[in-house]
């Protein structure tokens, strides 16, 4: 029996909600297979500021040193709860920059993915969606202006600013988009390389980058899009894309966009890879509004269970296994309240129920 050391990280909001159906599908994986997942709370995010006074305290940072992968929830609060933790403990600033940087988590992988059977959550005409959308974008994630050095002050003419770099070296970009490339390799092997190298130099580079080691690739079939229109195009005809790379910020925002068309964050789990520990995510936020009330749904959470069962452990049937549970349950038409709307012909369930059909759906596939 392999065994494996998880750091569960429920974070905030609707965090503790769905990482109980995280851990719900973990317990069950662990029973239908050989191997054993030793499961380890720690406090992360804006309640770890709360209860230990850091977004990241040490206790979870030696936690997550030990773990074979780390499970992570959802962070933030509202606007007005924010104001109430220091600006730079905050705990995008003060929690999920410094695992990535303290992880070198530089791979972040956003599956879009949304078959024509469930076309209904899209806000796209069904002639757009077609026989689905099934994409995936590979973002950087620890460098560019997200990393770069910050100042802000008055200047001479007693003006507040503010300044930040956008730096990348060759080995940084080198090193996402030869991910990218093997990635495109095990699938359509197109790729789609976002960028603005019209206006930024950062993008010259990206792109003179891209040419260099695409020369290893000689069957992927590279197409360069300045990141605006590629925005565009993910709305018209998001069927032409398979694999697309790009640097920090654009995959920050594209990749909510790409939640948009699908019709919610909500279906969108990540992994964010590095090259000696793991973290996976759902994409979307903390939903403070609506948490406690057992009506978050928590397919991004479960997908990135997937995600961390393949990219982690190994176990590709399984997560292939857990992939298609998740679609059974929507496919039998259930959904929860912050999907779908009653009277649209969906059942409406809560978060825990969700999870359950999920579990039974995964005990009755063979291994």
């Amino acid at each position: 029996m392999t065994n494996y050391k998880i750091a569960l990280l429920a974070g905030d909001g609707i965090g503790e909600e769905i990482m109980a159906e995280a851990v719900k599908i973990l317990k069950l994986v662990e029973s239908r297979n050989d191997v054993q997942f030793e499961l380890n709370p720690a406090a992360f995010g804006a309640t770890a500021w709360f209860s230990h006074g850091h977004s990241f305290p040490e206790e979870s940072k030696t936690i997550c040193d030990d773990a074979d992968a780390i499970l992570k929830g959802t962070i933030g609060l509202s606007h007005e709860e924010s104001k109430k933790i220091p600006l730079d403990e905050q705990p995008e600033r003060g929690g999920l920059l410094p695992m990535r940087r303290r992880y070198d988590t530089f791979a972040n992988f956003r599956p879009v993915y949304l078959p024509a059977s469930l076309g209904h959550f899209s806000p796209l005409k069904p002639e757009v969606i077609g026989d689905g959308i099934d994409f995936i974008i590979i973002r950087e994630l620890v460098g560019g202006l997200y990393f770069g050095e910050k100042e802000t002050g008055v200047n001479d003419r007693g003006l507040r600013y503010a300044r930040e770099q956008l730096e990348y070296d060759e080995e940084q970009i080198e090193r996402i988009v030869r991910i990218a490339f093997e990635t495109a390799m095990k699938r359509k092997k197109t790729l789609h390389s976002i960028h603005k190298s019209n206006v930024l130099k950062s993008s010259v580079l990206w792109t003179d980058i891209v040419g260099e080691v695409g020369q290893e690739f000689p069957e992927i079939q590279v197409s360069h899009v300045l990141v605006d229109a590629a925005s565009t195009y993910m709305c018209l005809n998001p069927g032409q894309f398979d694999v697309m790379v790009m640097e920090n910020l654009f995959g920050d925002i594209l990749s909510d966009q790409a939640g948009g068309i699908l019709g919610s964050l909500g279906l969108m789990p990540s992994a964010c890879i590095g090259p000696e520990k793991s973290y996976y995510e759902p994409s979307h936020g903390s939903a403070p509004d609506i948490a406690g009330k057992n009506i978050a749904n928590p397919y991004s959470m479960i997908g990135s269970v997937a995600m961390m069962l393949e990219m982690s452990f190994g176990l590709n049937q399984e997560a292939k296994n857990l992939w298609q549970s998740m679609q059974s349950v929507f496919a039998a038409g259930y959904s929860t309240s912050d999907l779908s709307k009653p009277g649209t012909g969906v059942t409406i369930v809560s978060t825990q129920e969700f999870g359950d059909r999920v579990a039974e759906s995964l005990a009755a596939l063979r291994i």
